[in-house]
């Protein structure tokens, strides 16, 4: 009797995983804080507010990657809080797929 080997198993699909935060620093670190918040691999801020409230965006390749790069955000000095607003995940084939505007564009 011989065994057969077993196929090897397939990869998952690349994924793009997308999050938005609100992050509240200490508006006297603000700078310093945007600063390292852009630092962050796939990190964009939309806006912040004099009082240290700032809408970041997240992109990653993975769940694993995004929950170390909030994490990341979370524990930068200046830092009190941040809030997870949106989160989606997708693969990245999904993601690049057009849609119908109802126009023909």
């Amino acid at each position: 009797m011989s065994a057969l080997a077993s196929p090897a198993p397939l990869a998952a699909p690349p994924e793009l995983h997308i999050a938005s935060l609100v992050v509240h620093a200490l508006p006297q670190r603000l700078p310093d804080v945007r600063a390292a918040i852009l630092a962050v691999a796939g990190s964009e801020i939309h806006g912040a507010s004099d009082t240290g409230k700032l809408v970041v965006t997240l992109e990653a390749p993975s769940t694993d990657d995004m929950m170390a790069r909030i994490s990341e955000i979370q524990r930068l000095d200046g830092v009190l809080a941040s809030a997870l607003v949106y989160q989606h995940a997708d693969t990245l084939a999904a993601m690049n797929e057009e849609i119908d505007d109802g126009h023909g564009s």
